[in-house]
């Protein structure tokens, strides 16, 4: 049986009228929203994964808010972590002003834009909105991705179809590339997502030290004979006293890490060479959790038994040269070694070799901090570290005079920096030293984490009972 031919079905001027009519109680009622595309950056050619993504182009359109009571009830959620919220709306917008708006522009990004051209062979398309792209709601200057596109609501009337209902959710940051014309939205994306900062810096001042001298016989140098094995931690090492008159000789033991938490002796420098001794000192290296160290010294006259910090410098990150003066005539220059503390200064200099047959005091030059700064980093931009190979993508860039240190916050870390090391933009070229590298990100949502699991460890202690009971 077919329909009665006498009525009209869905013609031309009838679809025409009803979408027309929707459109214009979309413009009276609704409010303007910004649609966010979705660029495929990276995706996996196996199972199709979007490894990274970017959003950088916008469109506004007009949009009725289809919530009567607010947020979806009961979408904000207590976990363990504290109120997650699952904000919800739902937003329709006309078909035929998406398609005679969006649609020309998305297809032509399409076309000219290498970010959409993956790898992946996937089929693009702009015809309608897709689940994955981002709408960003102004009432609460908040962003919602979206989960749902239906077209089918109302379903078929006068045989075609006139709006999409997008079903959205808000959206969860994960370290996405969001760089848009919205300055609410780029205000807001400054600090959401796992955030680490670089303090920068391409000034410091150059330390100074003098060296003082001994008549009688100092510890010239310390022979490591055996670096023994097991060790977890730096050795003490001790020296034995000279006769009275004299002054005791002190050392510390230098380490490298071989295996795990073991470590090895690479060797044993004098902090002070004392003075006054006649014969070699015996020498004890114990602790540091391993065993079968051994070492020997050898006495000298005129040596070089001490260098004092007259000032420490500032931004100190890479070890300098320590350089001594030679003796005057025949003898053995002293050999030293900076000792940096955490602040980047110089607190200390070893002495690998105190030299010998000094008569006047030497010179001691340290080598000026090995800073760089020039240019400004880009927004979006990749830098790598030159020492770490770390490579990540520049969030925001603070620069706040010539003379004072520098901020940049960067996401997406494949790795950890070094302080010291030198950073490089591979777009804006810019190079700087990094002062101080933030591993604990302020702007982390699970940033609490550790705190929480210190604390209660003051409660239930594991480390060394099991609480509930053994079996």
């Amino acid at each position: 049986m077919v329909v009665n031919p006498y009525f009209l079905h869905g013609s031309r001027s009838e679809q025409g009228l009803l979408q027309d009519l929707i459109n214009e109680q979309i413009k009276m009622y609704g409010l303007d929203v910004y649609y966010i595309p979705r660029k495929y950056i990276k995706t996996d050619n196996i199972i199709k994964e979007v490894h990274s993504s970017a959003f950088d182009d916008t469109f506004i359109i007009e949009a009725y808010l289809d919530n009567y009571e607010g947020y979806t009830p009961g979408s904000d959620l207590m976990t363990k972590f504290g109120i997650n919220l699952k904000n919800e709306v739902s937003l329709i917008i006309s078909k035929e002003r998406f398609e005679a708006f969006i649609t020309p522009l998305l297809q032509n990004l399409i076309d000219t834009d290498d970010q959409y051209d993956n790898d992946s062979g996937d089929l693009l398309f702009a015809s309608r909105p897709k689940e994955g792209d981002l709408i960003f709601f102004p009432l609460g200057d908040r962003l919602f991705e979206i989960k749902r596109v239906e077209f089918e609501v109302p379903f078929y009337q006068l045989n075609k179809n006139y709006t999409y209902e997008l079903k959205c959710e808000l959206f969860e940051y994960e370290d996405e590339y969001i760089n848009t014309d919205i300055e609410e939205l780029q205000d807001a994306m400054k600090t959401i997502g796992y955030i680490t900062e670089l303090t920068l810096t391409s000034i410091g001042s150059t330390a100074t030290a003098q060296a003082s001298i001994a008549s009688t016989g100092s510890v010239g140098k310390i022979y490591l004979n055996n670096d023994g094995f097991g060790y977890t931690t730096s050795p003490t090492v001790s020296i034995e006293a000279p006769p009275a008159g004299g002054e005791q000789a002190t050392a510390v033991a230098l380490t490298r890490q071989v295996s795990g938490a073991l470590r090895a002796l690479t060797d044993i420098v004098l902090v002070n060479a004392g003075f006054g001794y006649s014969v070699a000192p015996q020498i004890v290296i114990s602790g540091g959790g391993g065993t079968g160290a051994a070492a020997t010294a050898s006495i000298v006259n005129g040596a070089v038994y001490k260098v004092d910090i007259i000032d420490g410098g500032e931004n100190y990150y890479l070890t300098p040269d320590v350089t001594l003066s030679g003796p005057l005539g025949v003898g053995v220059t002293a050999l030293g070694i900076a000792n940096i503390s955490v602040g980047g200064t110089i607190s200390s200099v070893y002495l690998s070799n105190a030299g010998a047959e000094y008569t006047v005091s030497p010179t001691v030059v340290i080598e000026a901090p090995n800073l760089i700064g020039f240019g400004t980093f880009i927004k979006g931009e990749e830098v790598v570290g030159q020492t770490s190979g770390t490579v990540a993508t520049v969030k925001e860039w603070i620069n706040l005079g010539q003379n004072v240190d520098k901020t940049l916050k960067l996401h997406v870390n494949s790795g950890e920096f070094s302080p010291g090391e030198i950073v490089v933009g591979t777009a804006s070229s810019a190079q700087y030293s990094i002062k101080q590298y933030n591993t604990d990100s302020l702007n982390d949502k699970y940033r609490e984490n550790k705190q929480l699991e210190d604390e209660g460890d003051l409660i239930l202690d594991f480390s060394e009972t099991n609480p509930f009971g053994e079996f």
